[in-house]
């Protein structure tokens, strides 16, 4: 049995055929599934195991999933996965504002389920088959510290600022390519490697999401700035710490 078995999937979604078949695919490849049909179901299970990612649907009765995920990365940073009807792009950028690490719409190939599944957990340090990873080093830069072996950011005053899957793999591009343009597809192969869907707002919502979070003033960023028809540029001076 391949080591995969380990991680503990949630899926939420008041369709019982698309839980069903989701559970059946993703328990052939080893993990072990646990499934919700709304959000008491999901709230339930979050306290009575250890989730290692959530595929949550948009639309559910009672509280819909973008409550859900507010609610969830209020108090964690476990990955989640937003299923959005159609691939609405509003619904897809209002999920990732409320801090889902990545979105398919509906209907969906339980392959590409799995794919975005294993480079989520890639990204978030989780995945038994990823790459080897980070090598643990802590990045300095303008008074912030960003561990990457515990995928800690610490702010000038040492508070521990908390950061989604895909905030922290954005910060960790930036800091990799300090004072350089990044445009939107290169922060997106970054990012979500070659899962990433041509979907170039979603860098947007990660910047924005940022800079909120170390940015003095967001509005005004002095750290991450806008490049006029380039993308961003990382302007801090950054040091590897020994």
């Amino acid at each position: 049995m391949d080591s995969t078995e380990s991680k503990h999937l949630l899926i939420v979604d008041d369709d019982r055929e698309i839980r069903d078949l989701a559970s059946r695919f993703l328990q052939k490849h080893g993990y072990r599934i646990t499934t919700a049909k709304d959000g008491r179901e999901m709230r339930a299970a979050l306290l009575d195991w250890r989730i290692d990612l959530v595929v949550l649907d948009l639309m559910l009765p009672g509280d819909d999933g973008l409550k859900l995920c507010r609610d969830l990365r209020a108090q964690s940073n476990v990955p989640v996965i937003m299923l959005t009807a159609m691939g609405e792009e509003t619904d897809r950028i209002v999920g990732l504002e409320m801090g889902a690490d990545d979105y398919m719409a509906k209907p969906f190939n339980p392959r590409e389920l799995l794919a975005r599944i294993k480079a989520v957990l890639r990204r978030s340090g989780q995945d038994p088959f990823g790459a080897a990873g980070s090598t643990g080093g802590v990045y300095l830069f303008a008074g912030w510290a960003l561990d990457t072996g515990r995928r800690v950011l610490k702010s000038p005053v040492g508070d521990v600022v908390e950061l989604s899957t895909g905030e922290f793999d954005l910060l960790l591009s930036f800091v990799e390519h300090p004072q350089r343009v990044l445009n939107r597809d290169q922060l997106l192969d970054f990012t979500h490697g070659r899962a990433a869907d041509p979907f170039e707002r979603s860098v947007d919502v990660q910047v924005s999401r940022l800079r909120h979070k170390i940015e003095s003033d967001p509005k005004e960023p002095d750290l991450i700035k806008t490049v006029r028809s380039g993308g961003y540029i990382f302007t801090a001076s950054v040091e590897l710490a020994s």
